[in-house]
């Protein structure tokens, strides 16, 4: 099945976030590009990516028609100039035409171009033609910082051409993209990397201004002007010895009414909630950032190791030290 009109999800403009939460959300983004990749390659082709990386993927076409499959066979169309994000990476192809087989991306033959930039050609003949692919794809690292969990929450595929109408901003810098991937100037390869990272990021705001598409719980929440009071409140301070007097007073009710609104909106009590937003942030401020446990619980209002490690061992599944390999562990 070919789909050309699946995107963002982003719902009708009535439905977006207040601005100071979309702010809130968006200051603890970390997106930046860990690996690029320009190809240029003879049709037909079939390309495999995500088979190691565990990250974010993006994708630019600088000379199409190409083909995006996920895993599941879903075929998404292609054209010169479009770009799409993957915010959970995982296998995927690039193919030239829908049923063709792909070859992982890790066998093709690349030479460095910069920093963090190499090139893949595989042209017939060794020489490309302008008839050729040219693709511009960026592994990624991707978090939102206390809002992690709407990664999982996000679309399977971004594109951004479903935001032009709406960010008319963004085509300049795909137009750009594309200029500097057919023209290989001086500096071309840092240039295409950096606005890999701003379209991706973009992409990224564009979902969240607008309501974060169909994502629920404590999203709904946000949306509720009192509780996301109360949302940002946690977020903002998640150490605070929060107490259901004070998080009721930030919403303005009664602690009843307040705790009754939280769980039948975000499906847990507040107590579950700030234990779970605390566990996050340790887990990425452990694995991602090498900050000692001692100081993670400490600055998350933990007066004790073994109470912050029960804790953590509850949410998280394993001990905060394993959180320095499994929960940021590098592409294998």
């Amino acid at each position: 099945m070919i789909d050309q009109e699946s995107g963002t999800g982003l719902p009708p403009k009535g439905s977006r976030l207040p601005a100071d939460l979309v702010s809130e959300l968006l200051m603890g983004m970390r997106l930046f590009g860990v690996e690029y990749r320009r190809i240029q390659i003879t049709r037909p082709f079939g390309i495999r990516f995500g088979m190691r990386e565990r990250r974010a993927q993006f994708h630019f076409v600088a000379r199409g028609p190409v083909f995006l499959r996920n895993a599941a066979g879903t075929v998404h169309s292609m054209n010169t100039g479009d770009a799409v994000l993957l915010p959970r990476g995982g296998p995927h192809d690039l193919v030239s035409q829908p049923n063709l087989p792909s070859r992982d991306v890790a066998g093709f033959e690349t030479a460095p171009l910069c920093q963090s930039v190499s090139s893949i050609q595989a042209c017939t003949g060794g020489a490309c033609e302008p008839t050729d692919a040219l693709i511009f794809s960026g592994c990624m690292e991707f978090d939102l910082g206390s809002m992690h969990p709407l990664v999982a929450l996000m679309p399977e595929v971004m594109f951004v051409g479903t935001l032009l109408e709406r960010y008319p901003e963004i085509l300049p810098m795909l137009e750009a993209m594309e200029r500097e991937a057919r023209g290989e100037r001086t500096g071309f390869a840092g240039i295409l990397a950096r606005l890999a990272d701003v379209v991706s990021a973009f992409i990224v705001r564009a979902w969240v201004e607008c309501g974060c598409g169909d994502a629920s719980g404590w999203v709904a929440a946000l949306r509720d002007p009192r509780l996301g009071r109360v949302i940002a409140a946690l977020h903002r301070d998640p150490g605070k010895d929060w107490t259901l007097s004070e998080l009721a007073a930030e919403m303005g009710s009664s602690r009843s009414v307040f705790a009754e609104r939280f769980l039948t909106v975000t499906g847990v009590t507040p107590v579950r909630y700030l234990t779970e937003l605390r566990m996050r942030l340790a887990a990425q401020w452990i694995g991602r950032d090498r900050m000692p446990i001692e100081t993670a619980a400490h600055r998350l209002g933990y007066g004790s190791h073994a109470a912050f490690s029960r804790a953590f061992k509850r949410v998280m599944g394993h001990p905060p030290g394993a959180a320095r390999v499994t929960v940021y562990a590098a592409p294998g």
